[in-house]
């Protein structure tokens, strides 16, 4: 039998309840190269997610408690991009079929061929959320913290797809670090990341920088101007402090997440885009769409992927870290000696109430 580990390396997870069926696949993946993680139950699969970060994962449909369909949309929320094989019994063939209306990869039937098993994970692998990207995509995020660990695979799996990704979260947990890592890790890389502060100016300011605007569009407009949307052709548009963007602008926004057009201001002519939308917010959007100033529809344009981080006060161990990076990166800038911290101080904030 050849090694295929070399082409189609990767990390599986089974889940079954049928051991026998569970020991036969393991073998015959492990066979071809591939690490394979074996559970018996969907609750044991969603304990080994973090630790074992499949590629890919192959589930029975028909499970106690939580069925594969269960599993499949629990491992969308916490695994976007991460591909999902189900197996099924010949007369549950139309409850596969619903599932690959969900977001399965595809479906195998019992008994499994051989052959078809081997070349639906090839597939699937190709494919996968799980992409090889430069060990420095996510260097800028400094942490020791597991929770944030898992945001930073959870934002791994993304990259991989094109997904719209609202990220919340306090302000200063780093939400622009993370959409960068998003883009460094994902096809767009090489095109360009630009990012706007939605609070940070005012709406006609606003509107123009977003969707530019053509010369004589309205008093002081001597020239024509490219919008961010047009900027970040090919690449990725960070909308920071999404929350605070005018009801006007939100309708405007909503048309150009729709159609893929934007078009500028003055201007009886749209242009295609291909830009990938990052939004962020430290406000709850459920609050303002109930106050009705954020609306529903423009909320589940941008929320396909919510990755929520942590704040600071939850992952106090990362304090001692984070200090010494930004008193070395104020050593830099100011070309000083570096330097250093008293570790009674640092101890306060570590323990402060």
């Amino acid at each position: 039998m050849t090694n295929k580990k070399s082409q189609f390396s990767g990390k599986i997870l089974l889940v079954d309840d049928d051991p026998g069926l569970l020991r036969l696949l393991s073998i015959r993946l492990r066979a071809e190269g591939y690490d394979v993680e074996a559970v018996e139950s969907a609750h044991n699969a969603l304990a080994v997610l973090n630790r074992f970060s499949p590629d890919l994962v192959i589930t029975d449909l028909r499970m106690d408690k939580m069925d594969g369909i269960g599993l499949l949309k629990e491992l969308q929320t916490r695994s976007p991009g991460l591909r999902v094989v189900i197996i099924t019994a010949h007369g549950t063939i139309p409850d596969a079929v619903t599932a690959t209306q969900h977001g399965a990869f595809g479906f195998l039937t019992k008994p499994i061929d051989k052959d078809e098993l081997m070349t639906l994970v090839e597939r699937a692998l190709k494919v996968s959320g799980s992409v090889d990207v430069d060990e420095d995509w996510a260097s800028a995020i400094i942490t020791r913290n597991q929770a944030m660990k898992e945001v930073i695979q959870q934002a791994k799996m993304v990259a991989a797809t094109d997904a719209r990704v609202l990220i919340t979260g306090e302000s200063g947990t780093g939400k622009e670090l993370l959409a960068q890592a998003i883009h460094k890790a994902s096809d767009r890389r090489n095109k360009p990341f630009v990012a706007i502060n939605c609070s940070a100016m005012a709406e006609n300011l606003l509107e123009s920088e977003l969707f530019g605007h053509e010369k004589g569009a309205f008093t002081g407009a001597t020239r024509s101007h490219e919008g961010l949307f047009q900027a970040a052709e090919g690449g990725t548009l960070m909308l920071d402090e999404i929350g605070d963007m005018p009801m006007r602008l939100q309708v405007k926004l909503l048309r150009v997440l729709q159609e893929s057009q934007v078009r500028p201001v003055g201007s009886t002519e749209a242009l295609d885009i291909d830009v990938r939308v990052i939004s962020a917010t430290h406000r709850d959007l459920q609050e303002l769409m109930g106050q009705g100033r954020f609306r529903e529809d423009l909320y589940y344009r941008l929320n396909v992927v919510n990755i929520r981080l942590p704040a600071l006060d939850d992952r106090r161990e990362d304090i001692p870290m984070l200090v010494a990076h930004f008193l070395q990166q104020i050593s830099r800038e100011s070309d000083q000696e570096r330097k250093v911290y008293a570790p009674e101080a640092v101890e306060m904030l570590v323990t402060a109430e």
